[in-house]
Parts: structure tokens; sequence; C-alpha cells
């Protein structure tokens, strides 16, 4: 029983190959591109809005708070990041239902992408607010003596990103095609179900953990931030407050 997409090859020639996890990788990203771009050619700000339009703002909308709630600020920013990891996540786990797709998400080498995108947007954004040494200073708190374990945190994170994803997938393909050689009749309706449930579930879990991450390496320290603020005041002669 063949359970990544990685074992099913379209068409190799020498160490050239087209497998499945390639072929459905594309295909999600051109309907991703595709349905943005037919749902964003008819935006309208009036008071009737198409079906396409109302289920994008409920998504866009719900993304928002869930990046707000992690204390990621301004969402702008992390919208793109965070947004684009949950959309390419959710696409293929959904799609998984239909006969003869192959979710590339079922695949590690898929999941470890996504998490090293992860891995480089940490530091990057990290850098980006706090500058390089206030960053650095993290792997040295509280004590200098934390740096190696801090760094093998790094790591260690990045692959559960990966093994977490692809495991659930997998285990998940794994049990459905042995009840289905159990009960062909009975279980196809409910594995789907479950499946679906699942496959969202498990893209919330990642972009949830994704923001966490960012949020701990960007979030600059509240109180700091107040003093900037009431000395930006001070020097235009404003009123200070606290």
């Amino acid at each position: 029983m063949e359970i990544t997409p990685d074992a099913f090859i379209y068409w190799q020639h020498g160490f050239a190959r087209l497998n499945a996890t390639i072929a459905m990788t594309w295909l999600n990203m051109v309907l991703l591109v595709g349905i943005s771009a037919l749902v964003t050619l008819r935006l309208t700000s009036g008071e009737k809005l198409g079906r396409g339009q109302n289920l994008l703002e409920v998504v866009v909308s719900n993304i928002r708070q869930q990046i707000g709630d992690m204390g990621l600020k301004p969402v702008d920013e992390f919208l793109p990041f965070i947004g684009t990891l949950f959309l390419f996540i959710l696409l293929p786990n959904v799609l998984a239902v239909v006969p003869g797709y192959r979710a590339p998400t079922g695949s590690l080498s898929t999941t470890a992408a996504l998490s090293i995108c992860v891995f480089v947007a940490v530091p990057g954004w990290g850098i980006r607010r706090r500058g390089l040494v206030g960053y650095l200073k993290l792997y040295v708190q509280p004590s200098p003596f934390m740096l190696p374990f801090n760094l093998m945190g790094e790591f260690s994170r990045t692959l559960a990103l990966a093994v977490r994803l692809f495991g659930n997938m997998m285990s998940g393909a794994m049990i459905a095609g042995i009840l289905l050689s159990l009960a062909p009749l009975l279980f196809p309706v409910l594995m789907n179900i479950l499946g679906l449930i699942t496959g969202v579930i498990q893209a919330y879990i990642f972009a949830v953990l994704a923001a966490v991450y960012l949020a701990a390496a960007a979030r600059v320290h509240q109180g700091q931030e107040e003093k900037n603020q009431r000395q930006q005041q001070h020097d235009k002669g404003g009123p200070t407050h606290g």
C-alpha cells in the first residue's frame, strides 16, 4: 500500500522524474492563483457582494483575527506569509477526498519545505524587529550556557513542524486504506468526512505554530515600546500619560 505521493511516478527520464508530489503541488499553486485572480477581478465595495468575495472576506478576516490574537502587529505585515501557509496546506488536505488526487502534504519533502520557510522567516522577522544583536541575545538568555540548547530548540521545532504534518497525513491515509480494505461499502463516506476535518485542523495547527514562533522572535517588549512613545511625545512638546 503506497502511503506517500512520492511513490507515484508519472514520468521519468534518467535522474529526472515527475512524481505525484511535484505534479499536485503545481496543481495546487495554479488553483490558488486562479481562484484568487478570479475572485479579485470582481471585487466591489457596494452593498451586494458576490459569493466569492463574501467567502474571501470571511477567510481573510478570520486569518487576520487569529494573527492579531497571537500578538503579531501590524497584522498586515504577517498576513501574506501566515495566510499563504494556511491556504497552501488547507487546499490539498481538502482535495484529498477527490478520487485520484494525492495530497502533496503527505510527502515529507513538502512538509520539510514548508517548515524550512518558517525556519527562515523567524530570524528574518526577529532581526527586522529587534536588530541583529538584539535577536542574537535571545539565544543566550537567561544565560550563555543556554546557547547550545536554544540552537537545538530552533532545529528541533522545525523538524517537529515537518514530521507532525507528515505523520498526521500519512497515518490518516494508512488508516483509511486499512478500513477501506476491510469494509469498502461502509467506511468511504465516514473516512472522507474524517479526512476533511483532519485536513482543516492540521492546516490550522501548522499556521498557528508558525505565528507563535514568529511572535516569539519578532515581539518588542511592551514596556520599551511605551517608553519610546512617551519620549517621542516629550520631544514634540506633547502631553505624556502614565
